[in-house]
């Protein structure tokens, strides 16, 4: 009897996002997937943004794609969003098949939790909660677009743009994004809505659904729901102030206009990817601001990427208890383990080292502004897909440091690191000395 092959969910993550790229970019290179001929490099850098929902892309998807090729971005879309092996696990439980222990595990390690015990009908209830909001957005924004497309491009329009929303991709069959549609309060809302519950992570939305009292949220739901409020607040009121008088983005519009563009502005870099205004011609203030926004990201378990909201959280509370002299943080009257605190730290410092070299990378490779070269890099670590132009001028070399990128952000540098380092156990401890610090 041979050995039974076993990967650790690490290897099962990043291996189950390669192996979509590579399927998706063979579908998208068939002929009767684009209009026109595309590289290999372009169809590759395509497939890798939907497919670590990001939403960059060096070709218009909606003119270069045929519907072949759009329904394939669909799908990739939306397997990215919930994960290769969450979708995997989906077709097993429709064909009432028996979910192994690998299986449980990596869904226990996809969406964080404890243990394996009740995982595959966690599983069946969030894959009803997406299924469910879904197709919900898609009656409302079908009956919205009908007067204006009709009823068949409606429908296939809102179907489009609501699973592009959900999972945080960006991707949209307009020329211009959503830059139509400023002025439409129901786009704005049902589209940032969908962002917020897609990126706000499935097992928030779990635990709120199954318990109603705020009192009985778990930390991790409570600092989500509180911090999402405060962060997209926030950060509305900043791009406000700071876009108001600018008249290449909303300094002409209403003052309703500019706040539903400055509310979508702060809440679309948390990782969604549509945009209502050219992020080529903010002011600089306002860019450094949404570069923050993307790479803090959005929720654990979710279709977001970033070092996530909890993670930045953590840090800040852990910085303010230093600052107070206090042992250890505490949130809503639970304190913060000092394993989690420097989990945070490692995700955050590793996670600026990436975007540092790989920013470094491309002033090399690329004859571009540093500006929007820093911007495309947040951009694709954060999986969020918006972009100052500079996406189409990319060189081969600049789209496949892109590709890479954007593959870390999704499945996160420290599964990567994991997957190729091994864990070393000490069985002595050195002695302590002083090392002057600040």
């Amino acid at each position: 009897m041979g050995k039974k092959l076993s990967f650790s969910p690490p290897v099962l993550i990043a291996g189950s996002f390669a192996c979509l790229i590579f399927i998706g970019t063979i579908m998208i290179k068939l002929p009767i997937a684009t209009t026109t001929y595309i590289s290999w490099v372009d169809a590759l850098f395509l497939v890798t943004s939907a497919t670590t929902v990001t939403g960059l892309s060096v070709f218009d998807p909606g003119s270069t794609l045929t519907l072949f090729g759009e329904i394939v971005l669909l799908i990739l879309i939306q397997c990215g969003g919930i994960g290769l092996m969450t979708f995997a696990v989906a077709i097993l439980i429709l064909l009432r098949k028996k979910i192994g222990l690998q299986q449980r595990i990596y869904l226990q390690e996809s969406f964080n939790q404890p243990s394996i015990g009740g995982i595959v009908k966690l599983v069946k209830h969030i894959l009803l909660f997406v299924v469910c909001i879904e197709s919900v957005a898609i009656i409302l924004l079908t009956i919205h677009w009908i007067p204006k497309y009709g009823f068949v491009d409606a429908i296939y329009y809102s179907f489009f743009h609501v699973i592009s929303a959900f999972n945080n991709a960006g991707f949209s069959l307009f020329s211009d994004n959503l830059m139509d549609f400023t002025n439409d309060p129901i786009v704005v809302l049902l589209i940032t809505s969908l962002i917020i519950i897609g990126g706000i992570g499935f097992v928030v939305v779990i635990d709120v659904l199954r318990k109603n009292s705020f009192r009985v949220w778990s930390l991790h739901t409570k600092l989500m729901i509180i911090g999402t409020l405060c962060i997209n607040t926030f950060a509305t009121l900043v791009l406000l102030i700071l876009e108001f008088n600018n008249n290449d983005t909303i300094g002409e519009m209403s003052l309703l206009e500019k706040i539903m563009t400055s509310y979508f502005n702060a809440v679309t870099p948390r990782t969604a990817g549509f945009n209502m205004v050219d992020y080529g011609l903010m002011e600089d203030p306002s860019l450094l601001f949404t570069m923050l926004l993307m790479f803090i990201g959005a929720g654990s378990a979710s279709t977001a990427s970033g070092i996530k909201l909890t993670t930045f959280i953590v840090i800040i509370a852990a910085t303010i208890a230093f600052f107070r002299q206090q042992e250890e943080p505490v949130l809503f009257k639970r304190s913060i383990s000092r394993e989690i605190i420097i989990r945070s730290l490692v995700i955050c410092t590793v996670s600026l080292a990436t975007v540092f070299i790989f920013a470094f990378a491309l002033t090399i490779t690329e004859r571009l502004p540093l500006l929007p070269l820093l911007f495309e890099v947040f951009s694709a670590f954060g999986t969020v897909g918006i972009t100052m132009g500079v996406t189409p001028q990319l060189s081969n070399i600049g789209e496949f440091l892109i590709c890479i990128l954007m593959f870390l952000g999704r499945i996160g540098p420290l599964t990567l690191f994991f997957i190729l380092t091994k864990p070393k156990k000490v069985k002595y401890k050195f002695p302590n000395d002083q090392i002057f610090t600040g």
